[in-house]
C-alpha cells in the first residue's frame, strides 16, 4: 500500500513513520512539500499515486493563530480542501488529524464525536472548517481528534512539547506556572500512530477521537511528569485568567473515544501509564519503536 507522509518530521509524523513502516511509504516534508500550494499538492499526488494520504501538517501556534487568522484559514482549512479535492481525484483515502479545541469546554463529560462543536479561538476555527472541507470533498477519509499530544520527536527539536518543556524548566531551576483550570487528556504520539495504523485497516470511514484515556489538568499533568522523573522543582498551579494566554482555551476538552470503541479498538492506556512508558523510552535514549 503506497503511503503518502506529510509532515513526516513532527512528533506524529515520526511516529506514524515507524507504525506503517512496512508499506511503500513516501515521506513528505515542509522542506520540499508545501501544502499550501494546490498545484505542488495535485503534481505530487499524480506522480506518486498513493493509496492513503497521512496528513499531520498545520499551522497549529494556537496564540499566534490570533494575529495571523489568513494564515491559519490557509494552511487549516483552504490546504484541506485542495488536498481533499486532489485526494478525490486519484482515488486516495486521506487520514487527517484534528483537535480538541473544536469544543468550547462547557461540558463537564467527555465529548463524544456527535457532540456539538463550538471553537472558541482562531486556531481551532480553521481546524473545524478543514474536517468540514475533508467531509463535504472526500468519502474514503479519517478525521482523527486528539488531545495533549506529545511524542520523541519533541525531545529533539527545539520546539519541544510539554513534557520537554516542563523538565527544561526545572532543570534550569525556573519557577514553573501551570494552569489547573484546564482539563485535558494526554495523549502519546507513539500509541495514536498505532491506533492509526489499526484504524485504517477497518475501512470504516468517518470521524473519530483517538486519545489515551482518563483526564487531569494541564496543572495534573506536569505534576506527574516531574515526579515520574524524579525531578525536584517550583511547580505552582494559576489559572487561565491570570495566565492570560492571547487565545481562549477550552475549560474541559476530554474527548471519548465513543466511535473507536464502536469498532473494539479502544484499548490506550491510561494518560499517566502511556506518560510513563515515554518517560522510560526517553531516559533509556530509545526512540518509541
Amino acid at each position: 500500500m503506497r503511503t503518502l507522509l506529510i509532515g513526516a518530521n513532527g512528533q506524529l509524523g515520526s511516529e506514524l513513520r515507524k507504525a506503517f513502516n512496512d508499506c511503500d511509504l513516501v515521506p513528505l516534508t515542509h522542506a520540499g512539500f508545501e501544502l499550501t500550494n494546490p498545484i505542488q499538492v495535485r503534481d505530487t499526488l499524480t506522480k506518486h499515486r498513493p493509496s492513503l494520504i497521512l496528513n499531520t501538517a498545520a499551522y497549529h501556534r494556537v496564540d499566534e493563530c490570533e494575529d495571523f487568522p489568513e494564515r491559519a484559514f490557509a494552511e487549516n482549512a483552504i490546504a484541506m480542501r485542495d488536498l481533499a479535492i486532489a485526494a478525490e481525484e486519484i482515488g486516495a483515502t486521506l487520514v487527517h488529524f484534528s483537535t480538541d479545541y473544536a469544543f468550547d469546554g462547557r461540558q463537564r463529560s467527555p465529548y463524544r464525536e456527535v457532540d456539538r462543536s463550538g471553537p472558541l479561538n482562531v486556531y481551532a476555527t480553521s481546524k473545524l472548517a478543514g474536517e468540514y472541507f475533508v467531509q463535504a470533498v472526500l468519502k474514503r477519509h479519517y478525521l482523527i481528534r486528539t488531545c495533549g499530544l506529545y511524542g520523541m520527536a519533541g525531545s529533539r527539536s527545539k520546539a519541544g512539547n510539554f513534557v520537554e518543556t516542563m523538565l527544561r524548566l526545572a532543570a534550569d531551576g525556573r519557577e514553573i506556572q501551570v494552569v489547573g483550570d484546564q482539563t485535558v487528556t494526554p495523549t502519546s504520539a507513539k500509541e495514536l500512530a498505532h491506533k492509526v495504523r489499526q484504524l485504517v485497516e477497518t475501512d470504516a470511514y468517518g470521524l473519530y477521537h483517538i486519545t489515551n484515556n482518563g483526564e487531569c489538568s494541564w496543572y495534573q499533568f506536569a505534576q506527574a511528569v516531574l515526579e515520574l522523573s524524579g525531578v525536584r522543582s517550583r511547580l505552582t498551579e494559576t489559572t487561565s485568567a491570570v495566565y492570560g494566554a492571547r487565545a481562549t482555551r477550552p475549560a474541559y476538552s476530554v474527548l471519548d473515544n465513543a466511535n473507536l470503541r464502536s469498532l473494539g479498538l479502544d484499548d490506550l492506556r491510561q494518560w499517566r501509564d502511556a506518560l510513563e512508558a515515554y518517560l522510560k523510552d526517553r531516559a533509556s535514549g530509545r526512540s518509541s519503536s
